[in-house]
């Protein structure tokens, strides 16, 4: 099991126990007499299922995204990380917006392909855009599933 995974792990659990003593904050709240305070036990009950849904989505992309990458990476589709580093460990941006415009295009060229979309993704990421890399990647996520 990977460090990465280990990680994420603790700090579900960390998650999931703060939103047990949200939900246990709220009972006591809201058995209160006071309608301040039950208003507020109210509003604290939201909070936990917001968070509850935050968490199985993110886990949700998380499993769905290594999934696809298995598959690429065992039909050798995976992109290949090749581009130059700054000494801190960083992808120099301007070879990543270069390296883009190839995965953009192949995108272009194969709107349905869910392998498309992860190596867009990918090249989002690389390019530091990680709001575009995370649509693609659900992009990615929803093709695979209408073709699986």
């Amino acid at each position: 099991m990977s460090r990465t995974k280990v990680w994420v792990g603790l700090i579900c659990l960390l998650l999931v126990f703060y939103l047990v003593v949200m939900v246990q904050q709220a009972m006591w709240l809201l058995q209160d007499p006071n309608w301040t305070a039950k208003g507020l036990g109210a509003a604290y009950l939201v909070l936990p299922l917001v968070g509850a849904w935050a968490l199985i989505r993110e886990v949700l992309f998380g499993v769905r995204t290594e999934r696809l990458a298995r598959i690429l990476e065992a039909e050798g589709g995976l992109p290949v990380d090749d581009l130059p580093r700054t000494p801190g460990g960083r992808i120099v941006r301007a070879a990543a917006d270069e390296a883009f415009a190839a995965y953009r295009t192949e995108t272009e060229e194969s709107p349905d392909s869910w392998r498309s979309w992860f190596r867009l993704s990918c090249a989002y990421d690389a390019s530091g855009d990680r709001t575009m890399a995370r649509r693609s990647m659900r992009r990615a996520i929803q093709l695979f599933g209408t073709t699986s």
